[in-house]
C-alpha cells in the first residue's frame, strides 16, 4: 500500500468521478485507475461500485475511508513537522555551559540566537567541564562551552573548537584596586574557594601550589553566585574569571604577568552530526564573537583565538 494510491482513492471517494478525481491530484486518467487497482488487489476487496455514471464506495471502501484521510492527514503533518525544523522554524537544542559563562557570555549569545530562531526551544544545564564533557558523550546534550584543560587535550570523542582565552582576576568586597598583584601574595590569606569539580578551584589551587604554598580557605563549596555573594559579605577574597568579575560590582585586581587564564571552548559529538538548530547556535556563538572582537565590544581580558 503506497500513500499516493491513498491519495487517489481519497480524491475518488471526494468526487465520485475517475476523471475529475485524476484531473484534481493532476495525474493522467489511466494512470489514477491503475493504482485504485493495485491498491484493490492489496487489499484483497474492491473499494468502488463502477457503473456508468455512477461511482459509490464499497463497504470495503467505506471502512477504508476514514483510516485513508487519517494517515494521508498524519504524513502531511510529518511532512509540514520536518519541513519547519529544517527550515528552524520549530526544533530544540540543549547547551551546556560552566556557571561562570552562564553569567557572561552566554546570555548575550541566546539573546541573538532567539531573535532569529524564536520557534527554537532552548535548554541551558549548567555544570563543571568534567561534567559537560560526560554529558556530551551520554547524548544529554548538543553542545557545550568548556574550560579545556590545561594540556589542551579534550576528550577524544569530542570535537573541539578554540574560542577565546580569558585572564582570572582577583576580586574583593572593598579596598582600591591595585595595578597587579602576585599569586604569592595569597600566602596566608583566606580565599573564598569554589566547590570540588570547578575549573576555577582547579586553576586556582595550581596556581598557588605552582608559587609554593597550600591556600588557605575562608569558606569553600560554593557556586558563583554564592561565591560572589561571600566575596561581598567580606569573608574574603576570590579568584574568578574576568567576564564575571567585570560584572560582579567588586573591586578588581589582575594578576601580574604571566598571569592566570583559561581557555574557553565550544564542544560537540565528534561522531554525532550536529541538529540543524544546534548547527545554527553553533554558527550564532561564532558570528557574535567575531562581531564583538572586531567591534572592539569583547570583554576586558578576554582574546579571540578563532581564525
Amino acid at each position: 500500500m503506497q500513500l499516493q494510491q491513498l491519495r487517489y482513492f481519497l480524491a475518488v471517494a471526494d468526487t465520485c468521478h475517475f476523471t475529475r478525481a485524476a484531473e484534481a491530484v493532476r495525474v493522467a486518467q489511466p494512470s489514477l485507475s491503475q493504482q485504485i487497482r493495485a491498491l484493490e488487489r492489496e487489499l484483497g476487496a474492491e473499494l468502488f461500485h463502477r457503473t456508468r455514471g455512477n461511482i459509490a464506495l464499497t463497504d470495503a471502501g467505506d471502512a477504508l475511508l476514514p483510516l485513508a484521510r487519517r494517515i494521508v492527514a498524519d504524513a502531511e503533518s510529518a511532512r509540514l513537522a520536518v519541513q519547519e525544523t529544517v527550515q528552524l522554524r520549530r526544533g530544540r537544542v540543549r547547551l551546556g555551559a560552566p556557571p561562570s559563562l552562564c553569567t557572561s557570555l552566554v546570555p548575550d549569545v541566546l539573546r541573538v540566537f532567539r531573535d532569529r530562531y524564536p520557534g527554537v526551544a532552548l535548554g541551558v544545564r549548567e555544570g563543571g567541564s568534567r561534567d559537560l564533557v560526560r554529558w556530551l558523550a551520554a547524548g544529554e546534550l548538543d553542545l557545550a562551552l568548556i574550560i579545556t584543560p590545561p594540556s589542551g587535550e579534550a576528550a577524544p570523542a569530542l570535537a573541539v573548537t578554540e574560542l577565546l582565552h580569558e585572564e582570572l582576576v582577583l576580586v574583593a568586597a572593598a579596598g582600591r584596586s591595585r595595578s597587579a598583584v602576585r599569586v604569592a601574595e595569597l600566602k596566608g590569606r583566606p580565599l573564598v574557594m569554589f566547590r570540588e569539580g570547578y575549573d576555577l578551584r582547579e586553576a586556582t589551587l595550581a596556581a598557588c601550589r605552582a608559587a609554593g604554598f597550600e591556600p588557605e580557605f575562608a569558606v569553600e563549596g560554593g557556586e558563583m553566585d554564592a561565591v560572589l555573594g561571600f566575596v561581598r559579605a567580606g569573608l574574603g577574597p576570590a579568584v574568578v574569571p574576568g567576564m564575571v568579575a567585570a560584572r560582579s560590582g567588586l573591586t578588581v585586581t589582575p594578576f601580574a604577568g604571566p598571569g592566570l587564564g583559561r581557555t574557553i571552548a565550544v564542544a560537540h559529538g565528534h561522531e554525532v552530526p550536529l541538529t540543524r538548530a544546534a548547527e545554527a547556535l553553533h554558527t550564532t556563538l561564532l558570528a557574535h564573537l567575531h562581531d564583538a572582537a572586531r567591534s572592539g565590544e569583547l570583554p576586558p581580558g578576554t582574546r579571540l583565538l578563532l581564525p
